[in-house]
């Protein structure tokens, strides 16, 4: 249970400052910023990156942002540019382990409580590294489809969301281990998509709600959790007493 206010409300300072938002974005990207330094580290590559647009925003050490799909915690900004630790981890795992000094990156601050969500709730947490494997270059329609694992592709939904280097985008079309996004010009003109050709990686973060939904059902497949309706789902004893069964009288389930 989340702490709240007397009038039973939760202040926007007090999410902030407990970090409830601090690794959430929108998939909205605010400016393209430049790799303009890397270094090796102990635990893997430090980068530099200028911050264009964002320079005289309010960043500090310890904040997220989305670096092209991928939350990174800013370890120190001087004139106007931030820096971060990348391990090796997050280098394997992502598009990030190739990337090189002049490359373009789509950067957005995390959500503050108060933001407008102008896309969908987007982690930063990179699913997979898809390919591209089409891209239909036409200003009036131009569409890039990308290959992934088929073991994603129950989340991957016709006309849902789907984060590629962080940018939320619908899906248009589904089709095996593929998908298809539908690329407006403002999108092109304020984000990496446009640079993108046949074969490049790019970072893909399925829709959190699907990827949820998948889980559970496949945990039930599985015979881990109790199918819908089973008493076995039912509020620990002493507590609140509710259950589906209950829900579902209420027209809830």
């Amino acid at each position: 249970m989340h702490p709240s206010t007397p009038n039973d409300s939760l202040a926007l300072d007090s999410l902030d400052s407990i970090g409830y938002t601090s690794s959430m974005f929108t998939g909205i990207v605010q400016t393209l910023g430049i790799l303009s330094r890397v270094h090796q580290t102990a635990a893997g590559k430090r980068f530099t990156v200028s911050l264009a647009e964002l320079a005289d925003a309010p960043i500090a050490p310890g904040d997220s942002v989305c670096v092209s799909g991928v939350c990174l915690t800013v370890v120190n900004v001087a004139n106007g540019n931030a820096h971060f630790d990348v391990i090796t981890e997050t280098l394997n795992r992502s598009t990030l382990g190739h990337k090189v000094v002049a490359d373009r990156l789509n950067l957005e601050l995390s959500l503050r409580p108060d933001s407008f969500v102008g896309g969908h709730f987007v982690q930063g947490h990179v699913d997979a590294v898809g390919r591209i494997c089409a891209v239909q270059a036409q200003t009036e329609d131009w569409r890039i489809t990308v290959e992934v694992p088929p073991e994603f592709m129950g989340a991957i939904v016709p006309k849902g969301s789907v984060a590629v280097d962080g940018v939320s985008m619908t899906i248009a079309a589904v089709e095996q281990n593929r998908f298809t996004i539908a690329v407006i010009p403002t999108t092109l003109e304020r984000t990496t998509l446009s640079g993108l050709k046949v074969g490049d990686g790019i970072n893909v973060e399925t829709d959190i709600l699907a990827r949820t939904v998948v889980h559970w059902m496949e945990l039930q497949r599985q015979g881990v959790l109790p199918p819908p309706g089973s008493a076995h789902l039912s509020a620990t004893p002493g507590t609140s007493g509710l259950t589906l069964e209950k829900l579902a009288e209420r027209g809830f389930a």
